[in-house]
């Protein structure tokens, strides 16, 4: 029978431009589980597999920097038990996983206001937070309880208090001053970002951060995300000409 593995490559290993920053916003859970006839649950649990996939397949092709959307500020809305499995899958990634990740140099970094969470997840963030910090090889950026219009107004606030005291002309703000404030402050400028699932809009994900980041859609469902369709991807994103308003 013939494989079906895929052979890492680099992210950067063919004549187009490197992708140093990979965003996806992980779609499709649900209805993964609903074709199957599962619970919702079942989807997430897939769902987390797939996290494990792609995060080391990224590693392996030489991403610097993995971004994904794990929990939005909307995802509050859900119904309580649902949030209680995703908090609870949650604290067991970080229980099963971090050991590996820390192994293999990986720093994890958190955009959102993940205090939101009950104390037991919260505690075990801010653990694997300070475990992972001197790590420099790759980041795994996990988005929890984040809004991008949030972040923005966050940012705006700043900006508005600072001139209020007199510390920054308002005639001066510049896009390196909100860019400075932002949850992805010293991370690499995102290069790529990825939903899944046939969705094609960014739900307050990264709106400030993907002005010229190229957009890549696919009707694959999370859950069966993988190596190869992380691969596919790049090499869309090689094949694509960046001008970034120019010529």
């Amino acid at each position: 029978m013939a494989s079906n593995a895929v052979t890492p490559r680099l992210a950067s290993d063919r004549s187009g431009q490197a992708a140093r920053h990979v965003a996806i916003i992980m779609d499709g859970n649900g209805r993964w589980a609903k074709k199957r006839m599962l619970p919702r649950v079942a989807g997430h649990k897939a769902g987390v597999d797939a996290v494990r996939r792609t995060a080391r397949a990224a590693w392996d092709m030489g991403i610097e920097c993995l971004t994904l959307y794990a929990f939005s500020s909307e995802n509050w809305k859900r119904p309580e038990q649902e949030i209680i499995d995703l908090t609870g899958l949650l604290k067991h990634f970080i229980r099963s996983d971090l050991d590996e990740f820390h192994a293999n140099g990986v720093r994890l970094r958190i955009i959102g206001d993940y205090h939101a969470f009950e104390p037991g997840a919260v505690r075990m963030i801010d653990e694997a937070l300070a475990r992972t910090s001197a790590n420099r090889k790759s980041t795994l950026v996990i988005a929890l309880n984040y809004g991008a219009q949030d972040e923005l107004a966050r940012a705006a606030r700043i900006l508005a208090q600072q001139a209020v005291r007199g510390e920054i002309d308002p005639a001066t703000i510049a896009p390196g001053h909100i860019s400075a404030l932002l949850d992805t402050t010293g991370l690499p400028p995102l290069d790529l970002l990825i939903r899944t699932s046939g969705e094609q809009r960014l739900s307050n994900f990264l709106l400030w951060q993907a002005a010229y980041a190229e957009l890549y859609f696919t009707d694959t469902l999370w859950p069966d995300f993988d190596e190869r369709s992380l691969a596919e991807a790049l090499d869309d994103f090689r094949a694509r000409e960046r001008r970034f308003g120019g010529l």
